[in-house]
């Protein structure tokens, strides 16, 4: 994996039928470090939104992440706003094993959530589907927490669209010409909705990307339902490790 800061430019891609949304901008900075046994991230995320009656609101998120890089164990923080104004907040800790785990929140407070068998974390999901995508695979379901949500994990399920991609020129970002690539789409499903089968149902949310091999990630297409926002890598600045 590449440590590594990206920006993304966001602007709407898609309404549904009957969707109050006309138009969205924003920006998205990414960040992710390699802290020697761990990974560090940071994602800050800006959008404004514009109704058929010239409303605009802006929202806003600053999640951040401290996860091992062995899978066992997470630390984390999201604060969402609205017109500068906090909507929420959810942080804590969390810890894993093989046969399951438990998140301890600290907002809310006195919170917590057991972990299914098999639940993986963030960078964890990323390495296993460029794996699966390698190998040949279509399919890569698990379920999957990332301390966005109070509720615990979420299952989710990862299609993998055309295998493996061989490099390509990029003259945009050279230090991506070498590497192989693959497409993919990541639903993600509420577990105490609709049963605990990955996939079921209708997904909360899903994200399209293509992802290199090093797990710098563009081309997003962010779906939120009522519309869908497209997100263009416009800068990658790789960052040194420390980590002798």
């Amino acid at each position: 994996m590449l440590a590594h800061r990206a920006a993304y430019r966001l602007a709407l891609d898609s309404v549904r039928d009957n969707a109050s949304v006309t138009r969205a901008e924003g920006v998205m900075l990414f960040e992710v470090v390699d802290a020697c046994d761990a990974w560090a991230s940071r994602q800050r995320f800006t959008l404004v939104l514009s109704d058929r009656d010239g409303n605009t609101i802006e929202t806003s998120s600053d999640y951040s992440t401290l996860e091992a890089k062995d899978g066992s164990s997470i630390r984390f923080s999201l604060t969402q706003m609205t017109e500068g104004a906090v909507t929420s907040r959810v942080a804590g800790e969390a810890t894993l094993t093989p046969q399951g785990g438990r998140a301890v929140y600290s907002e809310p407070a006195n919170t917590q959530e057991d972990l299914p068998a098999g639940t993986i974390l963030p960078m964890i999901h990323t390495l296993r589907a460029l794996a699966a995508a390698r190998a040949g695979q279509r399919i890569f379901a698990a379920p999957l927490f990332d301390g966005t949500s109070a509720d615990g994990a979420q299952d989710t399920t990862t299609v993998i669209a055309g295998g493996w991609t061989a490099p390509q020129l990029n003259t945009n970002f050279p230090l991506l010409s070498p590497l192989g690539s693959a497409r993919m789409r990541i639903a993600f499903f509420d577990r105490n909705a609709g049963g605990q089968n990955s996939g079921a149902g209708t997904p909360d949310y899903e994200v399209s990307m293509r992802y290199f091999e090093n797990g710098v990630a563009d081309e997003l297409k962010m779906d939120f339902g009522e519309f869908v926002v497209d997100g263009r890598l416009g800068e990658l600045q790789p960052i040194p490790s420390p980590c002798g």
